[in-house]
């Protein structure tokens, strides 16, 4: 047979399209072509194919050899075709049966000695790859984040000659298991933070309900302590919350790891991380700190010392939990569903309203310093709190508050109460449902209508107070929204930041 098919899958994004190798041989001079769109690393894979057949005792045919990469107008990019391409040939030359190939999907870097190594997007491609009921053969290294996808086969090799000898039927190959962790992740406890009663009790809002939050304090106050701590009082991931994390995870360089399966991710790129590295991007569009922080924290310490042009492009995102990359060539869709946790300093010497009278900023440089945060992206983040200083007292004694476990009990039953009213969490709600599911009695209505003048808020800000409220009286067990609730959301949006 002077033609074969090897099914395999390109990476866009999250998406992970079928590809078909089609390797045909034919008489005339010796030669091999790589047609299909493809990239640098797949027209190097010519070398480590031919590299690979040969130290693993195959015949390399001497004739012309012409691989074409199916759809022609899909981008192809990585190694990943290696293995493909190195069966398609072996198939098409006799040396191993072509009609079993039907049923798998191959994956693979090959080593110069015949090796497979690990690929990236092992994940993102399996998860795509279930839907057409065909097995998926790919290396050792990466095939155990692949497995984490519960309905998918998966074959591990080490080596090309595997991979022959089980389509061969002379030694199959084992199926891999799932070996995800089930053990609950250790997280820092919130019982170590001293103090900052209230601090704590507006993130234990903002877990309950997925909201955003902004805590502004002298430095030394804890705001990065609360914000580490955060992702340890968050609901327990959902197996398609986990998929979906861990998908986008296995796009980047370093790959998913199985043990941290069901683990929310927590993202803290430094002040100086530019906008392609927040959203995402390059050449061939991939996640950035927003999708990679996908169902859990994305942390932004020292807020005004992000570029503006860097902050701005949160706004999207904080409203829609997705995030477009377009480019020349590829236009790329990445969800985005973060919680934002960011702190900043009141001031440029961050001892503003410190009681220590430190501060020798001016009125200039602090309006410089503040104004550096939009009026639009403070509105978009949900809960706004003062972080103080501690008093001596509370700093020399001893850690007394809440554990962890006992605020994510809380947390977990709020989440419960959401998702079995409304199917989702109380960040995420629309307009529509906001008018049916937040709607305070006539004593909260008449409170917030007061806050709404006094304190000149947005509709935006609005229907964000009622969510709060919302998910305050979902922490309370209360299926009504009181008065009470309502002025505990609005306190949590006073933070005067102009």
């Amino acid at each position: 047979m002077s033609l074969a098919v090897v099914h395999s899958r390109a990476l866009t994004g999250m998406e992970a399209p079928p590809v078909e190798v089609e390797v045909h041989l034919s008489n005339g001079l010796p030669s091999f072509a790589i047609v299909g769109l493809p990239e640098a690393e797949v027209k190097e894979s010519k070398e480590r194919v031919r590299a690979a057949l040969l130290t693993s005792q195959f015949d390399f045919p001497a004739k012309r050899i012409t691989v074409n990469l199916a759809p022609a107008d899909l981008p192809k990019e990585s190694g990943r075709f290696d293995l493909p391409i190195a069966i398609g040939i072996l198939a098409a030359s006799g040396q191993i049966p072509a009609k079993t190939l039907k049923d798998y999907e191959f994956a693979g870097e090959l080593a110069l000695n015949g090796d497979l190594r690990a690929v990236r997007g092992a994940l993102a491609m399996t998860w795509r790859a279930t839907e057409s009921g065909r097995s998926f053969v790919l290396p050792t290294a990466c095939a155990a984040e692949a497995a984490l996808v519960g309905d998918a086969t998966i074959y591990p090799a080490q080596s090309l000659l595997q991979v022959c000898a089980h389509l061969a039927g002379k030694q199959a190959l084992p199926r891999q298991e799932i070996v995800a962790a089930d053990s609950r992740p250790q997280y820092p406890d919130f019982a170590e933070v001293k103090g900052q009663t209230q601090a704590k009790r507006a993130m234990e809002v903002a877990a309950a309900g997925g909201h955003s939050i902004l805590l502004s304090g002298p430095p030394g106050t804890g705001k990065s302590m609360l914000a580490q701590r955060l992702p340890g009082i968050l609901p327990s991931m959902t197996e398609a919350e986990a998929l979906e994390s861990a998908a986008l995870q296995s796009l980047t360089l370093h790959g998913f790891s199985s043990d941290k399966w069901r683990v929310r991710p927590f993202r803290s790129p430094h002040h100086t991380a530019s906008a392609i590295a927040l959203v995402g991007g390059s050449a061939t569009p991939k996640p950035g700190e927003i999708s990679l922080a996908h169902h859990g924290v994305l942390f932004l310490d020292e807020l005004p010392e992000f570029d503006r042009k860097v902050l701005e492009v949160l706004r999207e995102p904080l409203e829609t939990g997705r995030i477009a990359i377009s480019r020349a060539a590829h236009q790329t869709e990445f969800p985005a569903r973060f919680q934002l946790v960011a702190a900043m300093n009141p001031c440029p010497c961050g001892y503003h309203s410190h009681p220590s009278g430190k501060c020798r900023c001016t009125p200039d440089q602090i309006a410089r310093y503040r104004g550096k945060l939009s009026g639009p992206l403070l509105d978009r983040i949900d809960i706004q709190i003062e972080v103080p200083a501690l008093a001596e007292h509370e700093l020399a004694g001893k850690a007394e508050g809440e554990s962890s476990a006992a605020i994510r009990q809380r947390v977990e039953q709020a989440a419960d109460r959401q998702l079995q009213r409304q199917g989702k969490r109380n960040n995420t709600l629309g307009p529509g449902e906001i008018d049916q599911w937040c709607q305070p009695d006539a004593a909260g209505h008449a409170l917030l209508q007061q806050a709404m003048q006094k304190l000149n808020l947005s509709a935006r800000a609005y229907h964000r107070i009622l969510k709060l409220a919302r998910t305050v009286a979902d922490l309370d067990g209360s299926t009504g929204i009181t008065s009470a609730h309502i002025a505990e959301a609005i306190q949590y949006r006073r933070l005067q930041l102009s």
